[in-house]
């Protein structure tokens, strides 16, 4: 039998048959082969695989499909293992927000680093646009226009004015789409504010610290009454990128790969060479100092993994 896992706790799992559209409780059974590093999770919400059913209706999953692509992030813990957030996904939407929490620029950026080291679009929500200032709401407009530049896709939403709900209901009918972003940023209340059926737990931000308290435990699929699914995740702090050479970096980083066919050396860094073009442009503004700042980052913790390894 074949299905998609739906929903995963760790220990058991939720698998949509793919014929019939009955969900059965499963459970992994056998090893499987997975990417080369260490994972928390052999599987993802998103997966596809293979199960079998016993008497008891309960189903053992003894196969899964290759993945398209998938999201990692950090464990919470373990420093040198991974979590898989979800595979074979066509749109990854970061939900942003200035303020109740702050997002930064750096979280957004290695966001948008993984969705092209994984071959994923990615689509920039900046949500809770009701509760600015006008001054506020320039900032925004400020960040926006940068991410356009480099050629992302942005959308400006609030899920409780219903600012562009509309739109994004067009954008992500039909696919298999996820949310992210930190906690209190506002998924579940999205979700809720496209689909009020779903009726999804929320939580208010906490007070003392301006952050969220985690009110998704684990990853789940939902389904939209107009059509395709959404993988609603635990609010992640930070996203991983794992088996990636240092030279690889900028790779992911459309304005600095553009850039670089212009360097003197082309196996240029772009970190202290003479005449490059990366770092020039950083000098003129035309690659912003956050962007460069969390390439860098990202080149230094490639090098570590790959001592680590």
């Amino acid at each position: 039998m074949k299905g998609k896992i739906i929903k995963s706790t760790g220990s058991w799992y939720q698998v949509l048959e793919t014929e019939t559209g009955r969900i059965f409780e499963a459970r992994i059974r056998g090893k499987f082969k997975l990417i080369k590093t260490r994972l928390t999770n052999p599987l993802a919400v998103g997966d596809f695989v293979e199960f079998q059913l016993e008497q008891d209706d309960v189903a053992w999953i003894t196969k899964i499909e290759p993945r398209k692509n998938y999201l990692i992030r950090k464990s919470v813990n373990l420093s040198k293992e991974a979590h898989i957030i979800a595979s074979n996904i066509d749109l990854a939407c970061f939900i942003f927000t200035l303020k109740h929490p702050e997002t930064s620029l750096g979280f957004l950026d290695r966001f948008l680093a993984c969705c092209e080291a994984y071959n994923i679009k990615p689509l920039i929500l900046f949500n809770k646009m009701d509760v600015l200032s006008e001054e506020e709401s320039e900032i925004v407009k400020d960040i926006e226009f940068l991410y356009n530049e480099i050629g992302y896709q942005t959308l400006e939403i609030s899920s409780y004015s219903k600012l562009n709900l509309d739109d994004l209901v067009d954008i992500l009918k039909d696919k298999t789409s996820v949310f992210f972003g930190h906690s209190g940023c506002g998924k579940s209340t999205l979700v809720n504010a496209m689909q009020p059926n779903l009726n999804l737990r929320t939580s208010e931000i906490s007070d003392t610290h301006l952050k969220g308290k985690h009110t998704t435990t684990f990853a789940q699929m939902h389904f939209w009454d107009f059509g395709g699914n959404v993988i609603d995740t635990p609010g992640v702090r930070e996203f991983a990128m794992i088996d990636i050479e240092k030279e690889e970096v900028q790779h992911y980083f459309p304005e600095i790969f553009k850039k670089r066919e212009e360097c003197k050396y082309h196996n240029c860094m772009h970190v202290n060479e003479p005449k490059c073009a990366v770092l020039e442009s950083l000098e003129t503004g035309e690659i912003q100092p956050t962007r460069y700042s969390t390439y860098v980052k990202l080149m230094d913790e490639a090098e570590e993994n790959s001592h680590n390894k």
